[in-house]
Formats: structure tokens, sequence, C-alpha cells
């Protein structure tokens, strides 16, 4: 799981995103499909995508909610595996 934490998120190229009222709608326009995030979620992929390593975001993820560092490692990497999965975003080694 540490390799994870190296790596960088950007949300996609093909992906318009707005936020209304604290939360994200995103819309993929490889898919042409509509998603929204909550408030947290909203925040997770705000720091994921200006961090310049997951590791960096999950840092500071901790510090903010003043959650436990393992279990918010889990749910970011669930979170980052399911927006992968949805082709809203790119990892990268760099």
């Amino acid at each position: 799981m540490e390799s994870i934490l190296v790596r960088r998120v950007r949300v996609g190229t093909d992906v318009l995103f707005q936020e209304l009222n604290g939360e994200l709608v995103l819309l993929s326009l490889e898919t042409e499909r509509y998603y929204g995030l909550n408030e947290s979620a909203t925040r997770m992929l705000f720091l994921l995508d200006k961090a310049p390593s997951i590791s960096v975001a999950h840092a500071q993820l901790v510090d903010e909610y003043e959650i436990d560092a393992t279990i918010l490692l889990e749910d970011l990497t669930d979170f980052v595996n399911r927006l992968l999965a949805y082709r809203l975003v790119s990892v990268s080694a760099d």
C-alpha cells in the first residue's frame, strides 16, 4: 500500500466539474456520465488534485478531519480506485 502514497492524482482532462454548495458535480466527456461527490469527497478530490502526492493529501486530511491515519488511507485508496474505475482521474508516479 505504500507505493500508492508516492503517486500523484489529477482530474482527467476530459472531465468537467463544478462545485455547488460544497459538493462537486463531475461530467465525463468520454462516457457522457455525471457523478456527484458529497462535501468530504469533494475536499478529498480537491486536495488530491493539488497535492504533489497522495501522501501529502493524506497528511492534510488527517489533520483536517482528525481521523485515524490507517482508516483514512483505506478510504482514500478506495476513493482513488473508484475514480479511476469511472475514468475521472489519472494516477502517475510523478
